[in-house]
């Protein structure tokens, strides 16, 4: 009789370690693959955006304020119809605990096929109109066939792409946006230079669509099907909705908003704007937007296991702010002397302004985004919404305001004062999970500052000629390198073998 007893007693004191042991490999599995995945899509990606820079350095070149202005609204309609592509399926997917059947792939896949299709009709219907061709020519309404028709293939690397964000596999997921950005830039680029003008986005637009289907293919296939069920719909959208709620709000503040800027204000107007918008955005996506793309899923996976979370979300916005503050400071210090010393960039000294004004708001952004990104993966989809709706108010009541007091220039003032209320997904983050935000950021701030103060002290030498310049971003980066190693080398030492153990 007793020895069953034993046994029984030894099986229940034995179990919660093993769960233990179960749940701490799960945790390094997860660890070791979003580190990895990281490293891969962060240097990978960082040679797309490196393409991207030396592209928008030539066609900024290439290019008048009108071409910048006729892409620009082109690509504020197919933003705003970008919300109706997905019904937040493709996020539910990727949060969801369980790994999800075919059953649902298949009818997520089928769902967002008719939803693509239906915004080509949306598209004829827009251009039957007349209106883009009133406002931007007969290029504007190429254009935006050829990105309407970049729907229904993109809805064919939709799975392909869940599939790897839920393996955590970021190393792959990446190669088919290498081969698209190579194939975009090369052609935009060579249609440029032959002086084709804004009409050359539509040759590079479809050669991208359909070299990326490819190669995604190529890397991930699955058994694409046509399927719709019920139950595996209803189960996704009880999160996807509220999801892609936050995401239409998003798109009301941004998209909408720039469209109607588009429409009233006069095209080189407009274009002075999407110019300065356009490059502020390439710190953000190079570092930003990287590091996102792997911390949704590894947040969701780490729901579970408070602690772990986290580590990672302070890892997160180290990382983050170590490597974008330089490169919003240089790009602030450098835009004017770059305008004055290469003589096709002097179009663009009227944007300086607000080039700046954009490019700080985006350090912002730097802690906010993670710390929304960090809500959504534990599904407090409703405290985002409220984030959003406070957002979206705030741009369409403070920037025509900026706009009667600072004419164009008003959209990026106004850019800057609401981004100082990125705070407050800070707070709310906190509130779930108790993240040292300030150890985490003040080291690479005052390398930033010093970086700043020895730019601006500077600035008349910069400005002599190419040499000089050159000169200036060498020395001043080095200098953040050198005021951070003072500063926070046992702290950047810390967490470099924190994602190595």
């Amino acid at each position: 009789m007793m020895r069953p007893t034993q046994t029984n007693l030894t099986s229940q004191d034995t179990t919660p370690d093993l769960d233990e042991a179960l749940g701490e490999l799960e945790l390094k599995q997860i660890k070791q693959r979003s580190v990895i995945g990281a490293i891969s899509y962060v240097g990978r990606t960082a040679v797309l955006q490196g393409i991207g820079l030396v592209a928008t350095l030539l066609l900024s070149a290439f290019f008048s304020p009108e071409d910048f202005g006729v892409y620009g609204i082109v690509t504020q309609i197919i933003g705003l119809l970008i919300f109706f592509s997905d019904i937040g399926l493709a996020a539910a997917l990727v949060q969801k605990k369980t790994t999800p059947s075919l059953k649902e792939y298949r009818t997520a896949f089928t769902v967002q096929a008719i939803l693509s299709w239906l915004i080509v009709a949306v598209v004829g219907v827009i251009i039957a109109t007349g209106l883009v061709q009133q406002k931007t020519g007969q290029v504007g309404v190429w254009i935006l066939i050829s990105l309407a028709l970049s729907f229904p293939l993109a809805t064919l690397k939709t799975i392909p792409s869940i599939m790897l964000e839920r393996e955590l596999d970021f190393s792959k997921l990446v190669i088919p946006q290498i081969f698209e950005q190579i194939a975009f830039y090369g052609i935009l680029i060579y249609f440029a230079w032959q002086r084709h003008g804004a009409m050359s986005y539509t040759y590079a637009i479809a050669a991208r669509s359909i070299i990326g289907v490819v190669v995604m293919w190529l890397i991930k296939p699955w058994r694409i099907g046509l399927g719709f069920n019920r139950e595996a719909l209803a189960s996704l959208i009880g999160f996807g909705a509220k999801f892609q709620l936050s995401d239409f709000l998003a798109r009301v503040k941004d998209q909408l908003f720039y469209l109607v800027l588009g429409i009233f204000l006069p095209l080189r107007d407009f274009g002075y704007i999407q110019w300065a918008k356009n490059w502020s955005q390439y710190p953000y996506n190079l570092t930003v937007q990287n590091v996102l793309a792997v911390t949704f899923p590894t947040f969701s996976r780490l729901q579970h296991n408070q602690a772990a979370l986290k580590r990672a979300i302070e890892k997160s916005i180290f990382f983050i702010t170590l490597a974008i503050l330089p490169i919003l400071v240089g790009m602030s210090i450098f835009i004017g002397p770059l305008t004055r010393v290469v003589p096709s960039y002097e179009k663009w000294q009227p944007a300086i302004l607000s080039f700046i004004l954009f490019t700080v708001a985006i350090g912002w952004s730097a802690l906010s985004t993670p710390m929304v990104n960090t809500l959504n993966a534990l599904g407090k989809i409703d405290q985002t919404l409220k984030l959003m709706v406070m957002w979206l108010l705030l741009t369409w009541i403070l920037t025509p305001i900026g706009i009667f007091i600072f004419g164009f220039n008003g959209v990026a003032v106004m850019a800057f004062v609401i981004a100082q209320t990125s705070f407050l997904p800070i707070i709310m983050v906190k509130r779930i999970v108790p993240v040292a935000v300030w150890d985490n950021l003040w080291r690479q701030l005052a390398a930033a500052l010093v970086m700043a103060g020895a730019g601006v002290l500077g600035m008349s030498y910069w400005s002599r000629n190419l040499y000089w310049l050159v000169t200036g971003m060498v020395l001043t980066s080095l200098l953040y390198i050198i005021s951070f190693s003072v500063i926070g080398w046992r702290k950047g030492w810390a967490e470099l073998n924190g994602l190595r153990s």
